[in-house]
């Protein structure tokens, strides 16, 4: 179930909810939160330095142990995909700064590491998520046939 209400809208969530919605959307990432921060995941989220160090929180918690094995699999679990797409996509076009910057840097750019990811990644990206990442190929000057070459 997403947390991502049907119509779109969102109200301006804050850098201290996003990890607790990181471990509610994608619970997946409970064991690497916990031993990232070495407290139980519930309570991880709940701290000043997962808020703080969002781009600790979003490469070594949710990018490089969920989002990225899932994308490279020869299976990969279509509806984690899209959780995770669901979660970037809430919080990918925040006005603040460090938001929108730990998602560029730490989720969007990842998906330049390997051939084919921003291809898998695509249909599970939503609106917003799909105008950053075309803004992020158009300044790498990267061009991907069917996202942002015609």
């Amino acid at each position: 179930m997403s947390d991502v209400p049907a119509d779109g809208s969102r109200a301006e969530i804050t850098t201290a909810e996003i990890p607790p919605l990181l471990l509610r959307m994608i619970p997946e990432s409970a064991d690497s939160i916990a031993e990232t921060y070495d407290l139980p995941a519930e309570k991880a989220v709940l701290t000043e330095n997962a808020r703080v160090r969002l781009y600790r929180l979003l490469t070594e918690c949710f990018t490089t142990p969920v989002l990225m094995p899932e994308l490279e699999s020869d299976t990969p679990n279509t509806e984690l995909l899209g959780r995770c797409w669901d979660f970037v996509e809430t919080i990918v076009a925040h006005p603040s700064e460090h938001i929108s910057g730990a998602v560029y840097f730490e989720v969007l750019e990842q998906l330049l590491n390997a051939d084919g990811l921003v291809e898998t990644a695509w249909p599970y990206m939503k609106d917003r998520t799909r105008a950053r990442t075309v803004q992020m190929l158009d300044s790498y000057d990267v061009r991907i046939p069917g996202i942002n070459r015609r």
